[in-house]
């Protein structure tokens, strides 16, 4: 498969438009079906095809296990973030109303922050979990 050439090009061609696809999921859902879970195994799901297609190492090339460890860390830090400055205000835990000039933008607000941070989480624990079961072993020795 990595020396298949079709199979290469359209990888290359469809990695983008997967990713914003899944931007756009990401995005719109809060005026319909979508948010974060969706969003974050469809851009997941660019990452891992390419390392199909490509080869594991190429595909952490792309998207290093560092970095894969730091965004799935921030985007779970990033919905507790949101719900502890809620309570800092006076407000239960994750009372969205607080973070706007009004009811309405704090909500949206609110919700925009969560999602983004709960589809940052998926994306990476999926890539993760197939870079974990398709035999990455990190380094050892440093």
């Amino acid at each position: 498969m990595y020396k298949n050439p079709i199979l290469r090009v359209c990888t290359k061609i469809l990695f983008a438009p997967i990713i914003l696809f899944g931007l756009y999921v990401q995005f719109h859902g809060d005026y319909g079906p979508g948010g974060g879970f969706q969003a974050g195994v469809i851009v997941a799901s660019a990452f891992i095809l390419y390392s199909i297609v490509f080869g594991l190492n190429e595909g952490q090339k792309l998207l290093p296990p560092k970095v894969n460890l730091v965004l799935l860390a921030f985007g779970a830090f990033l919905y507790g973030a949101v719900g502890f400055i809620t309570m800092l205000m006076g407000e239960p835990f994750l009372s969205y109303n607080v973070l706007g000039e009004n009811y309405q933008a704090g909500q949206h607000l609110g919700i925009l922050i969560i999602e983004f941070g709960v589809g940052l989480t998926v994306c990476n624990v999926m890539i993760a979990l197939f870079n974990s079961f398709s035999g990455y072993q990190p380094n050892q020795g440093s």
